[in-house]
C-alpha cells in the first residue's frame, strides 16, 4: 500500500544484519521527534504505533461522542491513555476503565486536562523541575497550582497523574486513583505521594486511603476543605487546601529517608484479613466496638453496637469479630476471665489456626482480684499461637492491652515484659490499641479497585501518539519527547450506525 516501507539489508553474517535492523528501528522511532518527514501522518493508531513502537500513551482530545471509541482503540493496541476529551458518558468511562484495569493500563480521564509523565507534561502543564514528590490528581488545575508552588519552594515533581473529575464518583469508583497511587508507591523517584481532589464518596475515600495506608510513604491528602478529626494517621497527613498539601509535601521530602519512612507493614499472607477482639471487660469491648466504626464496615460480636452483626453462634468468630468473654453465656459454672485464662487461651489458639487471622486483640486487666499472674499464661497461650501461625507460613499480631498500675500486686512491668517477650504489642490505652489493630486489617481488606500498571508506564522515556489537538504534540515535540500527530477523521464519516458495525467488528 501507499503507507509501505520496504527495507533490505545485505550483510555479511547474521549479527551485524541484526545491528542494522536495530539501527533501521531506532532511525523510525526517531525521526518525527527530529523533524524528519514531520509532514507525514499515519491515518490510525496502529499505523503510528508501527511507526513509533515506544509510544506506550496515546493522547485523544476528539470530540466527546468520539472520544471512547478512540480509547478503546488505544486499549486494543495495549496503550495507556489520557483523554482530555470532555462529553464522555459516564458509563463509557466506568467501561473504559474496568477494560484498562484488567490490562495493567492507565486511563486518565476523560475530561483530564493536565499530567506530568516523566518530566513531559500532557494537556495544559507547567514546567516544573523534576523532583521526589509525586502527584495524583482529580483536578487538572489543582495539579497545576500544587506543581507549581513545589517547584516555587524549591523542590520537584516526580510525576503527576490525573484521573479525571468523576474518577472518584461513587459509580466509577476511583479505578484510576488507586491505579495511579499504587504506581507512585513502587516508583523508586518519587519519595512522597500528594493526592488533590474534591471530598469524594465514603466508599471511594476508603479505598484510596486503604490503598495509600498500604504503600510505604508519606501521602499528603488533599480532600479540599475536608476537615480530618486527626490530621496525621500513620503515614498519611490530611489537609485542607492545595498550598498546605505543597508545602508539607516538600518538607516531608526534605527530611531524612530514614525519618519519614513509614514501617513496613506485618507479612500477612492474602487470606488473612481479619480482626478477632478477645476481651475479658465488657466495657472494653464495647468501645473497641465503638472505635472500629472509623475503620471496618462490619464487626460481629456476642454484644453489638448494631442487632444486625449480633454473632449468633459466639464460640466461632465471624470475620471480623470482638467478643466478650465476660457475659454471662460464658462464665456459666466457670470463673470470670479476669481469674481463670483458660477459656481465652483456648480462644487464642483456635483464632491462630483459622487462616483468615492476622490480628488478635486482648485485655490483661491487673489488680486486687484479678488472676496472680495473668502474663504467665497469656504469654505462654500467644508464643503458642504466633508458632501455629509461623507453621502454616503466617504471620499473627497480637496486641495487649494492659490495665493496671506500677503499684498493683502482679507487678505491671514484669507483666508488660512477658507479654512482649512472648511476641505481643503492648499498649496502655484501649483506645490506641483498637486504632493500631483498626490501622492494620484497615490495609487488608481485598483490593477490587485496581490491577498493578507496569512501572515503565512512567519510567521509560515518553513517547506518544495524539489524536486530536495537534497543539499537544507541538508541546511534546518542545519538551524533547518523540510523537506522532495522527490525520484522524470521525469512522465512517461520523455515521452513528456505521461507525457501531465497525466497533463491532473490530472486537470479533
Amino acid at each position: 500500500g501507499a503507507d509501505d516501507l520496504v527495507i533490505a539489508v545485505r550483510s555479511a553474517d547474521a549479527t551485524a544484519g541484526e545491528a542494522a535492523l536495530a539501527q533501521v528501528d531506532e532511525l523510525l522511532a526517531r525521526r518525527h521527534a527530529d523533524g524528519v518527514d514531520a509532514g507525514y501522518r499515519p491515518k490510525s493508531i496502529e499505523a503510528a504505533a508501527n511507526l513509533l513502537p515506544a509510544a506506550q500513551w496515546v493522547l485523544v482530545s476528539v470530540p466527546g461522542r468520539y472520544a471512547a471509541g478512540v480509547a478503546r482503540e488505544a486499549l486494543r493496541l495495549r496503550k495507556h491513555v489520557f483523554l482530555y476529551s470532555d462529553n464522555v458518558s459516564i458509563e463509557d468511562e466506568i467501561a473504559l476503565k474496568r477494560t484498562a484495569a484488567d490490562q495493567g493500563l492507565l486511563v486518565m480521564g476523560p475530561d483530564c486536562g493536565t499530567a506530568m509523565v516523566n518530566g513531559v507534561g500532557l494537556g495544559f502543564a507547567n514546567k516544573v523541575r523534576r523532583g521526589p514528590i509525586g502527584l495524583v490528581g482529580a483536578s487538572g488545575t489543582g495539579l497545576q497550582l500544587a506543581m507549581a508552588r513545589i517547584h516555587q519552594l524549591g523542590s520537584g515533581v516526580s510525576h503527576a497523574l490525573g484521573t479525571g473529575g468523576r474518577d472518584l464518583a461513587e459509580a466509577v469508583g476511583g479505578v484510576t486513583a488507586c491505579q495511579a497511587l499504587d504506581l507512585l508507591a513502587n516508583d523508586p523517584a518519587t519519595q512522597v505521594i500528594v493526592i488533590i481532589s474534591k471530598p469524594p464518596s465514603a466508599t471511594v475515600a476508603n479505598n484510596l486511603l486503604r490503598v495509600a495506608r498500604a504503600c510505604g510513604k508519606p501521602v499528603v491528602v488533599d480532600f479540599i476543605g475536608y476537615h480530618a478529626e486527626e490530621p496525621v494517621q500513620g503515614n498519611l497527613y490530611f489537609v485542607q487546601t492545595l498550598d498546605a498539601a505543597a508545602e508539607l509535601a516538600v518538607e516531608l521530602a526534605g527530611l531524612e529517608e530514614e525519618a519519614m519512612a513509614a514501617p513496613a507493614p506485618p507479612p500477612f499472607m492474602p487470606e488473612q484479613r481479619y480482626l478477632r477482639g478477645l476481651f475479658s471487660g465488657g466495657t472494653l469491648a464495647y468501645e473497641a466496638l465503638l472505635l472500629l466504626r472509623d475503620y471496618l464496615p462490619a464487626v460481629y460480636s456476642n454484644a453489638p453496637l448494631d442487632a444486625q452483626f449480633y454473632l449468633e453462634k459466639a464460640t466461632e468468630s465471624k470475620e471480623h469479630t470482638i467478643i466478650d468473654l465476660g457475659a454471662d453465656e460464658f462464665t456459666v459454672g466457670r470463673l470470670h476471665p479476669m481469674m481463670d485464662n483458660d477459656l481465652r487461651v483456648k480462644r487464642l489458639l483456635q483464632e491462630a489456626a483459622d487462616p483468615a487471622t492476622a490480628v488478635v486483640l486482648l485485655d490483661v486487666v491487673l489488680g486486687y482480684g484479678s488472676h496472680p499472674d495473668p502474663a504467665a499464661e497469656l504469654g505462654s497461650a500467644i508464643r503458642q499461637a504466633r508458632q501455629v501461625a509461623q507453621g502454616a507460613g503466617r504471620h499473627l499480631e497480637v496486641i495487649a492491652i494492659v490495665v493496671g498500675t506500677d503499684e498493683d500486686p502482679q507487678d505491671m512491668g514484669a507483666q508488660i515484659e512477658q507479654l512482649k517477650a512472648a511476641g505481643a504489642t503492648v499498649e496502655l490505652s484501649n483506645e490506641a490499641a483498637v486504632k493500631r489493630a483498626g490501622e492494620l486489617v484497615r490495609s487488608l481488606a481485598h483490593n477490587t479497585c485496581y490491577s498493578p500498571v507496569d512501572p515503565a508506564a512512567i519510567d521509560a522515556p515518553l513517547a506518544a501518539i495524539n489524536v486530536g489537538l495537534e497543539s499537544f504534540t507541538a508541546s511534546l515535540a518542545e519538551q524533547g519527547a518523540q510523537a506522532i500527530q495522527i490525520d484522524w477523521r470521525p469512522p465512517a464519516a461520523g455515521n452513528e450506525k456505521l461507525m457501531g458495525i465497525l466497533a463491532r467488528l473490530k472486537t470479533k
